[in-house]
């Protein structure tokens, strides 16, 4: 590995999820279908066939969503671990959402079961008790959050410095995009098909209730700092903050600009991101990383940029070892 690297593990969020996730490392690797088989056993479905198949089209349902990630990104990581000989040692960990609980396991402050048991909880609560759509838009947070406030929504997560992902009602979410034509003529905005307004208010009802699953899990002090999406800095070392700030990140934006711009900060000059994968082709070999896009837009006027490596799938892992 080359010297004076100081190395972030990331970990995407939903939307990083499709059919035949996996599948590409499953067939090839012992370790990926241990790590298949724990989940399995652990959450009492077949979360192999689940992955790869899909065949009761559940993968896109937020309480198999988020289980099915989570093995994904363990997946990954474990074999790329096992590839490496452990040789490349993260100094931080940050996960996006849903990726914050990988984040926390691959720092030693949970391990696999709890982050399959929890992240289920999660997101079938979320499915449960939320309610209302996501809209990205490409407006810096200021301008986005004056316009949420008119309509009723709320800030759901800061991506980029041009790029706010607002949450609210299908209704409000029309009336906050005919105006942002009006007022931003030449700015965007899309609309994000989900099963509810994650991470404002109208996920209050199912972080109260997840509130109990959060109490009823310990939490191991990280070996490493863990970026808190809620804070946009590190996590406290102590159980009960890592667990509050869980319970706020339901509700509360997702602060992945502040994240990125901490690490970096700290000197993080190479990102290695686990897991999930977006594009339009079917199998895994089509897919690219899901934070990769973010992470060059967001540096692309630095002077020492960091680099992006990805391990995703038997492509992306084959070129992250080479490249260390």
């Amino acid at each position: 590995m080359p010297a004076n690297q100081t190395i972030l593990f990331a970990f995407p969020g939903q939307g990083a999820q499709y059919p035949g996730i996996g599948k590409d490392l499953f067939d090839a690797y012992d370790s990926v279908k241990n790590t298949y088989e724990e989940a399995s056993d652990t959450l009492g479905y077949d979360m192999a066939a689940l992955s790869f198949f899909d065949p009761d089209n559940k993968i896109n349902l937020t309480r198999y969503t988020q289980p099915v990630l989570v093995t994904h990104h363990i997946a990954c990581l474990r074999l790329f671990n096992e590839l490496s000989g452990n040789a490349v040692q993260p100094a931080f960990a940050a996960g996006h959402s849903l990726g914050e609980y990988s984040a926390l396991l691959s720092a030693g402050a949970i391990n696999f079961r709890q982050a399959l048991s929890m992240v289920s909880e999660r997101g079938k609560l979320m499915g449960e008790y939320g309610q209302g759509e996501m809209e990205a838009l490409t407006l810096e947070y200021d301008d986005a959050r004056a316009l949420a406030d008119e309509f009723y929504c709320g800030v759901a997560a800061l991506n980029l410095l041009d790029q706010t992902v607002i949450g609210g009602l299908a209704d409000d979410l029309e009336a906050l995009a005919e105006a942002m034509k009006e007022r931003f003529p030449r700015k965007r905005s899309t609309r994000l098909k989900t099963e509810g307004a994650f991470h404002t208010y109208y996920m209050v009802e199912a972080a109260k209730r997840f509130r109990a699953v959060l109490d009823a899990n310990s939490f191991d002090e990280p070996q490493i700092k863990v970026c808190s999406n809620y804070s946009g800095g590190f996590h406290h070392s102590s159980a009960s903050s890592i667990r509050s700030r869980l319970f706020m990140q339901l509700f509360n934006p997702v602060l992945w600009l502040n994240n990125l711009n901490c690490v970096v900060d700290q000197g993080v000059n190479l990102i290695i991101e686990f897991g999930g994968g977006i594009g339009k082709g079917e199998t895994a070999a089509d897919k690219r990383a899901n934070l990769e896009g973010i992470v060059k837009k967001t540096f692309r006027r630095h002077d020492s940029p960091p680099q992006h490596l990805a391990v995703i799938n038997t492509e992306t892992l084959e070129n992250a070892l080479r490249e260390l």
